[in-house]
């Protein structure tokens, strides 16, 4: 016999929870707990699916995504387990196959629950050798109370539990997320804080692990800690603003990304993605990052979004007329946490959240000021800039 998982050693009478997952919600918990209670099984074991051969033409999350949801999930239940075999196996995922694995590592006696829903049982027939499978398992359909069942194939084999009803699905979820509506108290805590950490289902879902790692690899330990900050800042302003907050992560993660390029490859790049340097910005190269930071956003990135971009172009010299998200990153950068101290940092801080386009103000003083005490020309487009805001918060205050 192979070498049996701890998830299903020495366990005589187990349920199989098989599904997507994408995410995992409350309604999955709660079929589950009513499995484990009603049927008296010794344990619920989570199957989150590999590759499906029946949702082929909908994008399905990543497999680490699900597990680490699903397992985040049912960490807090002692009878709940959850099993990488199906994400492990190549090739499409059978159930009959699941279970007929299952059947080789577990003992010859132990009793196998798959636990499915009441509209997904209604298509068993198209399930692979589905006659089979109901002889060798029990087909537990989780239904509501009053689901009418007279239409189920094999209903005679089929062990039918009523559970609450709950008005959850994981499309939804995804739909709600895209669409900035709040998911709150429709999956545990830590399976939402993850979808927002790794911007899962959102429209404006970029591969956030991809970048990290462009960024990561691009900067010193410093920059990347500083980076992330601004990251962080703008998220963090972007929500209490009422701006994308997505967009606003994406922007900071990727405002520094040229910063440490050594300056003659920075003019080399400039010159192959089209960027035309004027007479400041080759002597004052620092001017350069910022633009250049855009363009690899766009051309090797694959960051498409304007406003992501000008946020990134502008977040040095600033520009009149700024959009809410270039206002915000020209900010995040000043006030995030690990911004070295300077007068009147825990102010602008605060600013930041009351009054943003004053705080933007100030930020811009407080650069050309900088500028200029390093004996710098202060770049046209941030004294156009500046005498711009001035002139807005003035008529803002009268």
């Amino acid at each position: 016999m192979n070498e049996m998982t701890a998830e299903f050693k020495n366990c005589k009478r187990f349920a199989i929870m098989g599904g997507t997952f994408d995410p995992i919600h409350y309604g999955h918990l709660i079929a589950a707990e009513a499995v484990k209670h009603q049927l008296n099984v010794e344990r619920v074991v989570f199957i989150p699916l590999g590759t499906s051969v029946h949702k082929t033409s909908q994008i399905v999350t990543p497999s680490r995504h699900r597990f680490l949801m699903s397992a985040m999930a049912i960490e807090s239940n002692p009878f709940f387990y959850i099993s990488s075999i199906e994400i492990d196996r190549p090739g499409g995922s059978y159930t009959i196959d699941t279970i007929l694995h299952l059947k080789s590592i577990c003992d010859h006696d132990a009793e196998i629950f798959f636990i499915t829903g009441a509209d997904a049982v209604k298509e068993i027939l198209t399930w692979k050798d589905s006659d089979h499978l109901v002889e060798i398992c029990t087909v537990v359909a989780v239904t509501r109370p009053g689901h009418n069942t007279s239409d189920v194939p094999y209903k005679d084999l089929i062990q039918f539990l009523d559970v609450p009803a709950l008005d959850i699905s994981s499309s939804d979820i995804r739909s709600r997320v895209a669409n900035g509506k709040t998911i709150k108290y429709l999956l545990p805590e830590a399976v939402e804080a993850y979808i927002y950490k790794h911007r899962l289902y959102s429209n404006n879902a970029y591969d956030m692990e991809k970048l990290h790692q462009y960024v990561q690899s691009a900067l010193s330990k410093k920059r990347y800690t500083h980076t992330l900050g601004v990251a962080k800042e703008a998220e963090t302003l972007a929500k209490h603003h009422n701006a994308d907050t997505n967009k606003a992560y994406v922007a900071g993660l990727l405002h520094d990304c040229a910063k440490e390029i050594p300056t003659c490859t920075q003019i080399e790049k400039c010159g192959q993605l089209g960027i035309k340097l004027d007479k400041l910005m080759r002597e004052q190269t620092a001017l350069i990052h910022s633009f250049l930071g855009a363009a690899i956003a766009e051309q090797e990135l694959n960051i498409k979004d304007n406003e992501i971009l000008n946020a990134i172009a502008y977040h040095t010299t600033g520009r009149k007329g700024m959009s809410l998200l270039e206002k915000i990153i020209f900010v995040a950068d000043f006030i995030e946490p690990n911004r070295m101290p300077f007068d009147g940092l825990n102010e602008l801080r605060e600013l930041a959240y009351k009054n943003l386009d004053l705080a933007l103000l100030k930020c811009m003083q407080q650069k050309i000021k900088n500028t200029k005490n390093k004996q710098q020309t202060v770049y046209p487009q941030g004294l156009e800039a500046l005498e711009y805001y001035e002139r807005s918060v003035f008529f803002e205050s009268m």
